[in-house]
């Protein structure tokens, strides 16, 4: 009997282990962008406000294969308010050191977790939405790239502060 009591306490130590290492986190959801990314799709995030009284991290999570040609990506993140109002911020991240080393972590997928923003409060009740474009470009290409290989994923994350 004893040691069926000391494995059962073992067990629940390790179940809580597990839980709490991701304790601080509030929303995480992946969108599949399958073999590439269209310039013209946006990945939408909807989630409820979390609680107004607490402060919050924002991230954007990518997943990326070696068929992934930039040291760096560039994206165009909205968060649209229950409000009506739209954040619409332009942000570049860097994927690889300038040797070609994925920065990001993992074996043949390389998953970053970007920061997007800090310290964030949700004023409104109601949905909210943030939306995800890719916004990569060679150079003196203005249009754009229409189909961006290599990423295969893209996250938001919400964390506690």
């Amino acid at each position: 009997m004893q040691n069926q009591s000391k494995i059962a306490f073992f067990i629940a130590i390790l179940s809580m282990l597990f839980i709490s290492c991701d304790g601080n986190r509030v929303y995480d959801e992946y969108t599949s962008v399958g073999t590439s990314w269209d310039k013209e799709t946006s990945l939408n995030f909807k989630f409820q406000q979390p609680d107004s009284t607490n402060r919050y991290n924002l991230f954007v999570n990518v997943r990326n294969t070696d068929e992934y040609q930039f040291r760096n990506l560039f994206l165009i993140v909205n968060m649209n308010f229950p409000n009506g109002n739209v954040v619409s911020d332009t942000l570049e991240y860097e994927m690889a050191k300038p040797n070609g080393e994925w920065l990001g972590k993992g074996m043949t997928t390389k998953e970053s977790k970007l920061w997007y923003k800090e310290d964030v409060r949700f004023p409104y009740q109601g949905m909210y939405e943030v939306t995800i474009q890719q916004a990569m470009r060679k150079i003196n290409e203005p249009d754009g790239i229409q189909s961006l290989k290599g990423i295969s994923e893209v996250g938001f994350r919400i964390e506690k502060k």
